[in-house]
């Protein structure tokens, strides 16, 4: 099964990156997760273990998949400024740097994130 090797694959890629950065109260994580239907965000501060700020696209109805996932880029950034982050570290998840998960962190770089 194609599917199941993808899915063991990217869960190894996950495990290798979250092996090398974590999240702490002044510069948490910014996990990113993509479905085939939607793209999500949290701000994580795993020293507490608590997530700070969310966002998805599950309510951003108009444009494409690739124009919401710019749109919930700029709104973890606002999310994150409203409780005072503007320093995290990112983590793609296991997903490669292209396409939605990139076009996310640059808008929430844009927004004024910085990592």
């Amino acid at each position: 099964m194609k599917t199941a090797k993808k899915l063991i694959d990217r869960k190894a890629r996950q495990r290798r990156i979250r092996a090398k950065i974590s999240g702490s109260s002044l510069k948490p994580r910014l996990a990113v997760y993509k479905s085939l239907s939607a793209i999500y965000a949290q701000v994580i501060d795993d020293s507490a273990g608590k997530t700070l700020a969310s966002v998805n696209s599950l309510k951003i109805k108009k444009g494409a998949k690739s124009q919401q996932a710019s749109e919930v880029g700029k709104l973890i950034a606002e999310a994150a400024k409203a409780v005072k982050i503007e320093n995290v570290v990112f983590d793609r998840g296991g997903f490669p740097y292209v396409g939605r998960v990139k076009l996310l962190a640059d808008a929430a770089r844009e927004a004024g994130l910085k990592f």
